[in-house]
C-alpha cells in the first residue's frame, strides 16, 4: 500500500498544472477568497497616502506592498507573489502583512551554487521581530527557493507569527486547523533519492519536488544556508491542495546545516507540523502542538548517510497533541535509496500523545536509523496501539535514556512491523531505558520518575549535556515561555 507521503508526491504534477494555469492570468491576478474586501479596502499598490482609519490602522503600506484594506483594525499590506532582491518587513504601527496565493522568495537557482540555472535569481526576505503575516486560504503559502534566504529573527517577547485570517480576527479555537497554506524552505543539501551505485552528496540524486508547493529542492551542499528562523510561530496552517495532498506547517526540503532553526513552534497544522525531505538542517528548542497528522515527519534521508556528524540533529523538543486530533507524534522514513540510511539524532524530547486515535506514538520505517536519547514518551490513550512501532528489518533505532509511559503496552505487536519482541530487543540493547514507566509529568515538566532516570552522555558538537532527560527539567526551566502559545493556556 502506498504511504501518505508517496501518494502526496504522485499528485504534485496535478497541483503544478493548477499553479501554471493560474500563472497564465498573471501573478497579481491570483488572490485568496476575501482578499481586498476588508473594511476601508482598496486594491491599489502603496505609494499614495490617505487619512488614517479611526480603527488606528496605518494610512498606507510600505513601498512595494499592496494596500488591500483593513483587517482587525490593522492596515493589510499584501506581499507580492514574486519577491526579488531584498525585502524587509518592518514592524510598523497599525500594519499587518498578508499572503495571497503562492509567494516565492527568489527564483530557483538550481542545485549547484557554482552553476546557476538560467533565469534563477536570489532574493533575501528579512522579517523584523513582532511582525505578523497571515493567509486567508489554502492557496496562500510562502516558498523560499534554492539559493535564496529568509532572515526571520524574533525575540522571546516579540516573536514572528505566521497565521490565518481567522486567527487575526480572533475567531479560532483549540481545534482550528488548515486555514492557510504554510511555510516552505527549499535548499541545496543532499537527499538519498539516488540511482543504484550513487552515494550522496551527488547531484545525480539530489533533486525532488516539494510536497504541495510546485518547487524543486536538493543539491550537493550539506552546509547550504537558507537563512534563519528564530522565535517564529506558524499556526493554523496545512491545507489540502488535493485529496491526501497537503502543505505542512513548515517544510524543510533539502535544507542544510548552515541554516539556523531555533525556538520554533508549529501549532494546529492540518497536516504535519514539521516535515523533513532530505537535507541536513539541525533544530533546537522546538514546540509542536495540536497538529492533526504527524507532528514530526521525516523522509528522503534527512540526517545524513553514515554515523558521522552530517546534521539531522534535534535537541529540546516539546511535542503535545491535542485531544481531538493527531496521528503519530513521529513518522520517520528513509524513502528513497534504502541502502543510504537516514541517521537523525534527537535528544531531550518530551513527547505527549493526548489524541483519542489508536495509532502508535512513534512509527519508524523504511530503514530509518534514529538515535533517541534522554527523552520522555507518554501515550495517554489507554486504547492506543503502543508507544513505538518499527517496520522493516533494516530499521534499527537506538534508544538511550528513554522513559516510556504507554496507555496499554510499550511496543507494537503489528504483524507488519518487527513485533514487540523485536522492538524490546532494540530497547533493551540501550542504556538507562524504562519501558514500563509511569508518567509523573506536570504538564510537560519532569516529575520524580523522569528525573530519576540517569541521562546518557551526548557526543558531538551540537548537543549540550544538561544532566536530565526530557525537554523541560523543572519549573525554573523556561526556554519555552513568552514566545509560544497553547502550552500555558494562551489561545493561539
Amino acid at each position: 500500500m502506498l504511504t501518505k507521503s508517496t501518494k502526496v508526491r504522485m499528485g504534485l504534477m496535478g497541483f503544478a498544472a493548477a499553479v501554471a494555469l493560474a500563472g497564465c492570468f498573471g501573478a497579481d491576478k491570483v488572490a485568496s477568497p476575501g482578499e481586498g474586501g476588508f473594511i476601508g479596502g482598496g486594491g491599489s499598490s502603496s505609494g499614495s497616502s490617505g487619512s488614517s482609519d479611526s480603527s488606528g490602522a496605518a494610512a498606507d503600506c510600505p513601498t512595494g506592498l499592496s494596500n488591500v484594506g483593513v483587517i482587525a483594525g490593522l492596515r493589510n499590506c499584501q506581499l507580492p507573489n514574486q519577491i526579488n532582491g531584498n525585502l524587509v518587513l518592518k514592524k510598523l504601527p497599525g500594519v499587518i502583512y498578508s499572503l495571497s496565493g503562492r509567494v516565492s522568495v527568489g527564483v530557483d537557482m538550481g542545485p549547484n551554487p557554482d552553476s546557476v540555472l538560467p533565469g534563477g535569481s536570489k532574493a533575501i526576505l528579512t522579517v523584523e521581530p513582532g511582525v505578523k503575516i497571515f493567509g486567508s486560504s489554502g492557496s496562500d503559502f510562502m516558498i523560499v527557493q534554492r539559493g535564496s534566504q529568509i532572515f526571520a529573527e524574533g525575540t522571546a517577547t516579540d516573536p514572528i507569527i505566521f497565521t490565518s485570517k481567522q486567527s487575526v480576527e480572533r475567531t479560532t479555537n483549540v481545534d482550528s486547523i488548515g486555514q492557510w497554506g504554510g511555510l516552505v524552505l527549499a535548499g541545496r543539501a543532499p537527499t538519498n533519492v539516488c540511482p543504484a551505485g550513487v552515494t550522496p552528496p551527488n547531484v545525480a540524486c539530489s533533486e525532488g519536488q516539494v510536497e504541495g508547493a510546485n518547487a524543486v529542492y536538493g543539491g550537493n551542499t550539506p552546509t547550504d544556508n537558507s537563512g534563519i528562523l528564530k522565535y517564529v510561530r506558524v499556526q493554523h496552517s496545512g491545507f489540502e491542495v488535493q485529496p491526501d495532498k497537503e502543505l505542512n506547517g513548515i517544510t524543510f526540503a533539502g535544507v542544510g546545516t548552515g541554516t539556523v532553526a531555533e525556538y520554533i513552534q508549529v501549532h494546529n497544522s492540518s497536516d504535519d507540523g514539521i516535515e523533513m525531505f532530505g537535507g541536513t538542517v539541525n533544530l533546537k528548542y522546538i514546540v509542536l502542538t495540536g497538529n492533526d497528522d504527524d507532528s514530526f515527519d521525516t523522509d528522503n534521508g534527512w540526517g545524513g548517510y553514515g554515523a558521522g556528524d552530517e546534521g539531522g540533529y534535534v535537541q529540546f523538543m516539546i511535542l503535545r497533541q491535542r485531544e481531538n486530533g493527531g496521528d503519530r507524534m513521529f513518522e520517520m522514513s528513509s524513502a528513497g535509496n534504502k541502502s543510504l540510511l537516514s541517521h537523525p539524532k534527537i535528544a531531550n524530547a518530551t513527547l505527549i500523545s493526548r489524541s483519542t486515535k489508536s495509532n502508535e506514538g512513534l512509527e519508524l520505517n523504511s530503514d530509518t536509523k534514529l538515535g533517541l536519547f534522554n527523552s520522555v514518551i507518554v501515550v495517554q490513550n489507554p486504547s492506543a496501539a503502543a508507544c513505538i512501532r518499527v517496520v522493516g528489518a533494516g530499521t534499527a533505532p537506538t534508544f538511550n535514556g528513554v522513559h516510556l509511559s504507554c496507555g496499554t503496552k510499550p511496543f507494537s505487536t503489528s504483524s507488519s512491523g518487527i513485533g514487540a519482541t523485536g522492538i524490546q530487543a532494540l530497547f533493551d540493547a540501550g542504556t538507562n531505558n524504562t519501558a514500563a514507566g509511569t508518567s509523573t509529568l506536570s504538564g510537560f515538566t519532569n516529575g520524580s520518575n523522569e528525573n530519576g532516570v540517569t541521562p546518557v552522555t551526548l557526543s558531538g558538537t551540537f548537543f549540550q549535556n544538561v544532566g536530565y532527560i526530557g525537554a523541560v527539567k523543572d519549573g525554573n526551566d523556561n526556554w519555552w515561555k513568552g514566545w509560544t502559545c497553547d502550552l500555558d493556556g494562551t489561545v493561539c
